[in-house]
């Protein structure tokens, strides 16, 4: 009846074959430079803000201790006046 020809294709073709593929790779979006331009931008604006909230904080800590320095400096005024 029918009789089935296998052909055979050489291996170096197959492998030669790989090299002409697109260059496209699986996550190459995420490699692409707009897409990192604009995660660095995410991550610089974090930072800013981040930095910004540090800098809030230490600065309401600095005032709390000017009005615990002047409490503390009147006290010893009183201290020092009524000797």
């Amino acid at each position: 009846m029918f009789t089935v020809i296998s052909r055979r294709v050489p291996l170096t073709r197959l492998v030669l074959s790989r090299g002409y593929t697109s260059s496209v790779r699986e996550g190459s979006v995420a490699q692409s430079k707009g897409f990192s331009k604009k995660e660095k931008a995410h991550e610089d604006e974090y930072a800013r803000r981040h930095e910004a909230e540090l800098l809030r904080k230490l600065k309401a800590e600095i005032e709390a201790k000017k009005e615990e320095l002047a409490r503390l400096q009147e006290k010893h005024d009183e201290v020092n006046s009524k000797q």
